[in-house]
């Protein structure tokens, strides 16, 4: 609360009948930027000189529908505002949720407390906090406003049992990775890339020898609880089941060989599609006109003459939807092909709904299936930095808890070679 301007703000619970209004205008005043030119939705970073930049094309998201989207799948979970001066104007916003995950393998060692041959790993799950959608008015920043947020949110999450909280940034947006690796001691983490590709007009081919079928929600569970091991799996969400099952997800999908060679390992490749476009919305901003009026002559060109196939793509410089991919997994000398043309399914099935014109998928760079997934560059995104806080230490309080902490090694260390990353898409 401290800054020139003298007013109070307070912190203070989301009520969804009074504040839903407020939150929606504060989310369109933050533009968020996905990739590219990104906005500060903090703004407590260092005052920045004005100079003359020339800026280029960007992805930039915004959130529709229900503000707790993000964060409600998770039982304990909250949205907290701030509120500044006497009008009690709503200037601030945070998102938090607790849910338990695999820890994987980052780290792993013989827990010290126990002496013998009974030495035992740490647990498999963990509950980690999870701190999302930072916004601070932009006419209201460097005031503290975001620190007390987040110190809010981490207290919230620390009373519930979280070990560990984690947030997510760009390294475009410099002044939000300052402020939480500097102010809050986070420390970077991971790196997953947003690989994503239009949807054309038109199907995408399937290869003939190639098999697509999809599974009902309890094999799904089944075949994902044999592919992902927690001990070798970071952030899968104990409620596997219950995201699989869920009606955002439209399916699980398998593909194999349909005349394997007998002399060769057997090949398949699974993934699960999951719909947002009720509750996220991308744009391509900073598009030059030329681009625009080139890809709106493709459209009008395929709409005329359909039959030529033209690779048109919808009008992405106005809002659009997204359909993610999630739990992407593949074996064999043939899993790469047969994971292109699982993409090429989840592609066919976006053509159904107008409002998607992205399919994309969140993985880990050095993920084998990284390099499989189609991605257009214009659509695709590196920048992407998740980081990571061990709420026990420097907390008194907390004391006991950090000395009795088995996995309160350096989970922030590189992941050992193999460990899975996965990305719930509950929370993009």
């Amino acid at each position: 609360m401290d800054g020139e301007k003298k007013a109070v703000f307070r912190v203070r619970e989301f009520d969804m009948e009074r504040d839903l209004a407020a939150a929606e205008e504060l989310e369109r005043r933050c533009q968020v930027g996905l990739c590219g030119d990104a906005a500060d939705g903090s703004g407590e970073g260092k005052r920045k000189t004005k100079r003359k930049k020339k800026r280029g094309m960007s992805l930039s998201v915004e959130q529709v529908g229900d503000p707790l989207a993000r964060v409600r799948h998770a039982p304990e979970h909250v949205m907290l505002v701030a509120e500044y001066g006497e009008e009690e104007e709503m200037v601030g916003i945070i998102k938090a949720c607790v849910k338990t995950v695999s820890r994987g393998g980052a780290g792993k060692k013989l827990s010290s407390a126990s002496s013998g041959p009974e030495k035992r790993l740490p647990p498999a799950y963990v509950k980690v906090a999870c701190l999302l959608g930072l916004r601070v008015s932009p006419s209201h920043r460097r005031l503290g406003i975001a620190t007390a947020l987040v110190e809010r949110a981490e207290e919230w999450c620390r009373a519930r049992g979280a070990a560990h909280a984690t947030m997510a940034t760009t390294t475009s947006n410099a002044a939000s990775l300052a402020l939480f690796t500097g102010r809050f001691g986070y420390a970077p983490f991971r790196r997953p890339e947003f690989l994503g590709r239009p949807v054309h007009a038109h199907r995408l081919d399937i290869p003939s020898g190639h098999r697509v079928f999809q599974l009902p929600p309890p094999l799904a569970a089944a075949a994902y609880a044999r592919l992902l091991a927690p001990h070798a799996t970071e952030f899968l969400p104990a409620d596997m089941p219950t995201l699989l099952a869920h009606k955002l997800t439209l399916g699980t999908f398998v593909a194999i060989e349909s005349n394997p060679d007998p002399s060769l390992p057997p090949s398949f490749a699974v993934l699960s599609v999951w719909d947002s476009t009720r509750s996220m919305r991308l744009r391509v901003r900073g598009a030059p006109a030329l681009l625009r009026a080139s890809l709106a002559a493709l459209r009008a060109l395929d709409r005329g003459a359909p039959w030529m196939r033209v690779p048109s793509i919808p009008d992405i410089f106005r809002p659009f939807g997204a359909y993610l991919l999630y739990g992407l997994r593949m074996s064999g000398p043939a899993g790469p092909a047969l994971l292109r043309s699982l993409c090429h399914h989840a592609h066919n099935v976006a053509r159904k709904n107008p409002a998607c014109a992205v399919v994309a998928a969140d993985v880990a760079p050095d993920d084998p299936a990284a390099a499989a997934v189609p991605r257009w560059r214009r659509f695709s995104c590196d920048e992407d930095v998740w980081c990571i806080k061990n709420l026990n230490k420097n907390d008194n309080n907390n004391a006991a808890a950090a000395a009795n902490d088995d996995d309160d090694d350096d989970w922030a260390a590189p992941a050992p070679p193999g460990t899975v990353l996965f990305v719930d898409p509950r929370e993009f």
